[in-house]
């Protein structure tokens, strides 16, 4: 389940620098087709321009060839001079049909009108020329020389020529204009080149970046993983242990009372003993779980403790805030309060009809634990100390705290002091904030 989750969460900020990454290719493709576009509308432009201002000569050309040899022929009357017309009028015809083919696709409302112009201009002229020519075979001089004075073909050919003029004028604007979008495509093509390249260049590292932590988040799930197993394989190790420790338990217990069997003399000691491996055996049970994990409150192990013996006839009160115990430290206090508790049943305020009171607060950094016993007259203090003093002595020191035991004519009154020392594992938790 964590597995797809990563796997789906790494995917999506992948997929989107990837998809960033392709559509700055595809512009740039786009700008570079664009570019060559362009160039080559441009090359296209300059032949088609070439090639029409190159038949714009051709009529030009054929109309002056045949105005030459109409002149040639009206002053010599030789034939011969009539090569140059025989030429120009062969030569007009194609040369408007592919002019007008040329700006069949491209031509302008202006150019049309010129091309219409120049075509009946050239038909116009050489019409003037045609009948001139057969006036002088007519043998009519005079009127040839009259229709050649009266300047109409003059002002034809000028006409003409202005229109061809005009013509080649828009051409050439046209191929201008064309070259200036070209270098105006090439110079804009640059800085956004620039611009694609930066940007791949971050979407690069981008990319590197969420690969490098995709790689990351791969392995911490991977360990994610193995800890979980482990973890799962350290829980199931740790019942099987307390499993096979409660089991030993119970046969220390069965090995002591059957000691005792044999020897009746003993069993007051055996009783005491056997007690005492019950006690380690309720902390035990308290405490199971990891020695740093704060897993057992106080107030659990108290009463856990008392259950066995109390009752009706044997009351307690138990009392204080909810303060949580490492399991490292259940054992010792557990101890501490079986030998209370069996002192209590057997010379205590339970032997004698008495009440007990365990209560507890925070001072400082500090649990003030009391346990108190009373109605139970203390006529004197104790001689010597026995062994479960000696034993709650030595359990205090495990725990790094301070015991003290207070003989009072109402009954014993003794006083645990439990730290909480930070940066340490703690004997028990802090104090809440209020």
């Amino acid at each position: 389940m964590v597995w797809n989750r990563f796997r789906w969460g790494s995917r999506l900020p992948n997929a989107a620098v990837l998809l960033f990454i392709a559509a700055a290719m595809l512009g740039l493709i786009f700008l570079v087709f664009q570019t060559v576009e362009s160039e080559r509308q441009q090359r296209s432009r300059s032949q088609l321009t070439a090639e029409i201002i190159e038949q714009l000569g051709r009529v030009d050309t054929a109309t002056l060839n045949g105005e030459t040899g109409q002149r040639g022929y009206l002053i010599t009357l030789d034939r011969r001079y009539l090569e140059p017309y025989s030429k120009g009028s062969e030569q007009i015809e194609p040369t408007l049909r592919r002019l007008r083919t040329l700006l069949s696709d491209n031509a302008t409302t202006r150019q049309q009108e010129l091309l219409d112009e120049i075509d009946a201009l050239a038909r116009a002229k050489f019409s003037e020329m045609e009948n001139t020519i057969i006036l002088l075979e007519d043998g009519r001089l005079l009127d040839a020389r009259r229709a050649i004075l009266t300047d109409e073909g003059q002002e034809t050919m000028e006409r003409l020529r202005r229109a061809l003029d005009e013509m080649e004028e828009i051409e050439r604007r046209l191929l201008a204009e064309q070259a200036e979008e070209t270098a105006r495509i090439e110079g804009r093509v640059l800085p956004l080149l620039g611009t694609l390249i930066a940007l791949l260049l971050i979407a690069i590292l981008l990319g590197s970046r969420l690969v490098s932590r995709a790689a990351r988040h791969q392995a911490e799930a991977a360990q994610a993983v193995v800890v979980g197993e482990a973890r799962d394989r350290a829980d199931l190790l740790a019942r099987e242990l307390n499993h096979r420790v409660k089991n030993l338990f119970a046969v220390v217990l069965a090995i002591i009372q059957m000691s005792a069997k044999d020897k009746p003399e003993a069993k007051p000691v055996t009783d005491a003993i056997a007690q005492r491996v019950r006690a380690l055996l309720t902390a035990h049970e308290v405490s199971q779980g990891e020695l740093d994990r704060e897993l057992a409150s106080l107030e659990t192990l108290i009463e856990t403790t008392l259950a066995p013996y109390r009752s009706q006839s044997q009351p307690a009160t138990i009392g204080g805030p909810e303060v949580l115990l490492p399991a490292k430290r259940i054992t010792p206090l557990g101890l501490v309060f079986h030998e209370l508790t069996t002192n209590a049943v057997k010379y205590g305020a339970w032997a004698n009809g008495g009440q007990i009171d365990i209560s507890w607060k925070w001072i400082g950094d500090c649990i003030h634990l009391t346990w108190r016993e009373s109605g139970v007259p203390v006529e004197r203090q104790p001689e010597r100390k026995g062994f479960g003093s000696l034993l709650m002595e030595s359990a205090a020191r495990q725990f790094g705290g301070t015991l003290t035991r207070e003989f009072k004519p109402d009954g014993l009154e003794v006083t645990i002091d439990l730290p909480y020392v930070e940066g340490r594992t703690p004997l028990a938790s802090p104090t809440p904030a209020p």
